[in-house]
């Protein structure tokens, strides 16, 4: 009888980074588990031991379990779908932000709480969420180029602990002094854009670097398409002005100085130099030519149900 019960119990893997956050999961740890078994299920704790491990996890072991659930910044949660996308099996992600800014967290609406973001992890609703295909890897919520792109991975895992996001407006502040720019050819909803562009963002999120409403309005997370601003390169003070106070200010987007639009794919190319590119807030490696693909409802979140 004890067998037959055992065999029916769920199988989660719980997959965290224990240094994400100041570490802050440590205190936590035990209470999580705690949920997760008094929801019914049987538990397989990993954490991390090196960048890439979650998503090697979990491509190689979630078709195994009835629910993955993981714990870190932005950028475990960047392997934990990359790796879902890449297995056999798709099954259900929770998710417990652990990081500095944790701006998909914020879209999903799920809360910086660890242990109300757990409870929602295996008791709340199941959510089909875009992914987005860059190249021959995934995004969860932003791909980005140019101005303030290298910042997260540049800014030491110390000071982003002890500044949060702050951290990153602080590095950033310091990249106005001297502003690169990239002569693009841009693909995109039938048309074809040439210019210079000094930041490129590529978005499926209400927030990029804890900056709210910055991607734009009517942000859908399961629509199929993503948002995208494209910023030209300023030729004098006043015209970066213009740019900055249009950024921070979505609902008056209106300046000949941003490319702003929606799309589901678009191909952008680079003849002169390979460009760095960030996802998720980590290095995404340098590129002269993207393919930027939106797979619609590609995987499912746990987000919290409605009462």
């Amino acid at each position: 009888m004890t067998e037959d019960r055992n065999m029916e119990k769920k199988k989660l893997l719980f997959v965290f980074n224990p240094k994400s956050g100041k570490g802050q999961i440590k205190n936590r740890l035990l209470d999580i588990l705690d949920t997760f078994v008094k929801s019914g299920y049987e538990v397989v704790a990993h954490p991390t031991q090196a960048k890439d491990d979650a998503r090697l996890m979990i491509e190689k072991h979630a078709r195994n379990y009835d629910l993955v659930v993981c714990s870190g910044g932005d950028g475990t949660l960047d392997e934990a779908v990359s790796g879902m996308m890449e297995s056999p099996v798709k099954v259900p992600i929770g998710y417990i932000p652990a990081g500095s800014t944790n701006d998909f967290a914020a879209s999903l609406k799920i809360p910086k709480n660890m242990l109300r973001s757990a409870d929602i992890a295996v008791n709340g609703k199941l959510f089909p969420c875009d992914v987005g295909g860059f190249n021959e890897d995934y995004f969860s919520y932003v791909a980005a180029f140019g101005l303030f792109t290298d910042v997260s991975y540049q800014t030491s895992q110390n000071l982003k602990n002890v500044l949060g996001h702050g951290a990153y407006i602080i590095e950033g502040a310091k990249r106005l002094v001297d502003i690169p720019s990239y002569i693009l050819e841009v693909e995109v909803n039938g048309e074809v854009i040439r210019d210079e562009f000094i930041y490129g963002m590529i978005t499926n999120s209400t927030s990029v670097g804890g900056i709210k409403n910055m991607t734009g309005k009517d942000v859908m997370l399961d629509d199929g398409l993503f948002e995208v601003n494209l910023i030209k390169f300023p030729q004098n003070p006043l015209q970066l002005n213009e740019i900055l106070t249009n950024l921070m200010m979505p609902k008056a987007i209106d300046t000949q100085y941003i490319y702003s639009f929606k799309t589901d794919h678009m191909i952008l190319r680079c003849e002169n130099q390979a460009i760095p590119w960030t996802l998720d807030g980590e290095f995404g490696g340098n590129h002269r030519d993207v393919e930027i693909t939106n797979h619609k409802q590609a995987v499912q979140f746990m987000v919290k149900a409605k009462r």
